[in-house]
C-alpha cells in the first residue's frame, strides 16, 4: 500500500505561518502535505514528522503544535523537514495502531528519523513495534513522571504501555530508562519491578541537578518517548490532570536537544498534550520550542558514535578486579564525549553490536579507575551475557 494513503493533509493554512515568503521560518524549509493529493516526495529525506489521531478521532493536537512550530526561525540554515500530514483514523484503535506501525516502520527502514506528535503515550507501545517488524534491538527512553508499567493484561493504555512492551515476545527491547519521575507518583513495588529486569529509573531531582547524566541516558535510546505530563503544570498548562512539580520548559528542551544531537535515536514522541485545558497555547508553544530544539540538535550531529570506526577515538582500557573484567572506554576527538563498551561473544553479536558501546560520562571512567565497576556498565553485561 502506498505511504500517502495512510495520511491526510494538516488542518493549518499557510497564512497563518507568516514570514515564509522571506525564507527564514521553518515552514520555508518544510515540505508539507497541506492539500489532498499533493503528497511530498520522500527522495533524500532524513528527517519527517508524522501527526497522530487524539483518542476523539481529531488530530488538533498535532496541528495546535504546527501552528505555533511553523513561524519560528529557522534553527540552523541548511535545514530540511518533511511534514506527512496526519495518520486516517481507522475503524478501530486497533487499526489505527497498524497504521502509525506500519508508518514507522516503512519510514525507519528509509533510514529516517521521525518525529511523532500527537495522541496518548500508548502510541510509544506502536512505535516499538515498528522497530519489532524491522528486526532491530532498541534501547528505550522515557521523559515521565511516572513508570507506566500497569498491568499488561489490561487493554494497552497511556498509563501500561511499558509493561505491554516487556510482554512481547521475541522481545526485542535491550534497554528502558525512565528519566524524570516523580517518587509521590510511583510506588516501591513499580520501582523494584524496574530494577529487577535491570531498566534505569532517574528521578526528577537527580536528573535536575545532572544533566550531564541525563544525556548519557537520551545518548543511549534508539527511541524517545515524551509525556508533556513530566513538565510542570505552570509550564505545560495543556494536559489532563497536571503537577505543580516536573521539569522546567527549558529543561525538556534541553533533554530534547539531546535527544536531536544523538546519532543513535531515530524517533521521537510527543504525546499527551490536551488543547481543551492548554491557555492561550502555552503548551503548544512549548512543544514547538522542543522540536525546534530537536531539530537544531539533529542538524548539528558530529557523527561521533564509534560504531564503525574505532579509530578516531582516544581509546582507555581499565583492568578491574586484579585483571578479571577488563573495560574499553572511547573518548571522540570531535565532541569529547564518552562511551564504554561492553563484551559480547554470543552468535547474535551483530544483532547486538550497536548496543554494546554505552555512553558515559569522564565520571565512569574515573570510577573505573578506583577499580568500581560503573553500575550502567553492569546492568548492560547481565542483560546481554
Amino acid at each position: 500500500m502506498e505511504l500517502s494513503t495512510y495520511f491526510q493533509p494538516v488542518k493549518v493554512t499557510t497564512s497563518q505561518w507568516g514570514g515564509a515568503e522571506l525564507g527564514g521560518n521553518i515552514a520555508s524549509a518544510t515540505s508539507i502535505y497541506a492539500k489532498e493529493g499533493d503528497f511530498p516526495s520522500l527522495e533524500g529525506v532524513t528527517l519527517v514528522m508524522v501527526g497522530i489521531p487524539d483518542s476523539d478521532g481529531s488530530c488538533e493536537a498535532a496541528d495546535e503544535v504546527r501552528r505555533f512550530l511553523y513561524p519560528l526561525a529557522k534553527p540552523v540554515e541548511r535545514m530540511e523537514l518533511t511534514d506527512l500530514g496526519n495518520i486516517v483514523v481507522g475503524k478501530t484503535d486497533e487499526d489505527t495502531r497498524f497504521a502509525i506501525t506500519e508508518v514507522l516502520y516503512k519510514l525507519l527502514e528509509r533510514n529516517m528519523t521521525v518525529i511523532i506528535l500527537g495522541g496518548g503515550q500508548d502510541i510509544t507501545f506502536s512505535n516499538y513495534k515498528a522497530y519489532e517488524v524491522l528486526g532491530r534491538i532498541v534501547n528505550i527512553a522515557s521523559i515521565d513522571s511516572l513508570f507506566d508499567v500497569g498491568d499488561e493484561e489490561k487493554p494497552l493504555s497511556p498509563f501500561n504501555w511499558v509493561s505491554h512492551i516487556v510482554a512481547q515476545q521475541p522481545n526485542y527491547m535491550l534497554g528502558y530508562a525512565n528519566i524524570g519521575y516523580q517518587t509521590y507518583f510511583c510506588g516501591e513495588q513499580q520501582a523494584r519491578f524496574l530494577d529487577e529486569i535491570g531498566f534505569d529509573a532517574y528521578r526528577l531531582g537527580d536528573i535536575q541537578s545532572d544533566m550531564v547524566r541525563a544525556e548519557t541516558l537520551v545518548r543511549a535510546a534508539d527511541m524517545v518517548s515524551v509525556d508533556i505530563a513530566s513538565v510542570r503544570l505552570s509550564d505545560a498548562p495543556g494536559q489532563e490532570g497536571g503537577s505543580p512539580h516536573g521539569f522546567y520548559g527549558e529543561e525538556l528542551c534541553r533533554l530534547v536537544r539531546f535527544a536531536g544531537l544523538s546519532d543513535k535515536l531515530t524517533s521521537i514522541g510527543f504525546y499527551n498534550y490536551k488543547p481543551l485545558y492548554d491557555r492561550r497555547g502555552q503548551t503548544a508553544h512549548l512543544l514547538a520550542h522542543a522540536i525546534w530544539y530537536f531539530i537544531e540538535g539533529f542538524f548539528g550531529r558530529a557523527a561521533d558514535f564509534p560504531y564503525r570506526d574505532k579509530q578516531n577515538y582516544r581509546h582507555y582500557l581499565v583492568s578491574l578486579n586484579d585483571g578479571n573484567v577488563e573495560i574499553t572506554f572511547y573518548k571522540s576527538r570531535k565532541s569529547d564525549r564518552w562511551w564504554m563498551e561492553v563484551p559480547y561473544n554470543g552468535e547474535d553479536r551483530q544483532r547486538y553490536q550497536h548496543q554494546l558501546l554505552i555512553p558515559c560520562t569522564y565520571s565512569d571512567y574515573e570510577q573505573a579507575q578506583r577499580n568500581e565497576i560503573p553500575e550502567l556498565w553492569m546492568k548492560y553485561y547481565k542483560r546481554i551475557n
